[in-house]
């Protein structure tokens, strides 16, 4: 199941669960993102309809970036003139959820929750660390290194 989609003057085809790199969208307070703009949409494979006005993809705003810099430079030849730019293009990045259209809603499966990892006890851990470092032997002194003597270099007249 997929859909192509029109957003930001590009068109991008799209499946419950995928995530893209959009322009910079404006989402609702809770991070829904909305495309009305539908082109086609395929329910099976080898099928493609053209959609009717109510179809709908529905999107998570995960958050905004700006891509790798570019750089760009302008040069003229026999004129003495070059001149250097670097440009980052903003973006923002929206998760799939739910694709629907005449009465039919194909939604992505929900993300796992990530869970917090239980710390470590430290006073129980700090204790025995502190009873090896002061069982190991003291640590050899360093020995000094002989100087050389410099050899006599012969001026010269």
């Amino acid at each position: 199941m997929y859909a192509v989609i029109r957003a930001g003057g590009k068109q991008y085809r799209v499946a419950p669960g995928d995530v893209l790199r959009l322009e910079t969208q404006a989402g609702n307070k809770d991070g829904k993102v909305e495309f009305g703009d539908v082109l086609a949409v395929s329910a099976s494979a080898g099928e493609i309809v053209r959609p009717e006005s109510g179809a709908l993809v529905t999107g998570q705003l995960l958050g905004d970036d700006r891509a790798k810099k570019i750089l760009v430079f302008h040069y003229k030849r026999k004129k003495q003139y070059k001149k250097i730019a670097g440009h980052r293009q903003p973006f923002s990045s929206v998760r799939i959820t739910e694709i629907a259209f005449n009465g039919q809603k194909f939604a992505a499966p929900e993300l796992p929750k990530k869970e917090a990892k239980a710390k470590k006890q430290t006073a129980a851990t700090e204790v025995p660390k502190a009873e090896a470092k002061a069982a190991k032997p003291a640590a050899k002194k360093a020995v000094a290194k002989k100087s050389t003597a410099k050899k006599a270099v012969p001026k010269k007249k």
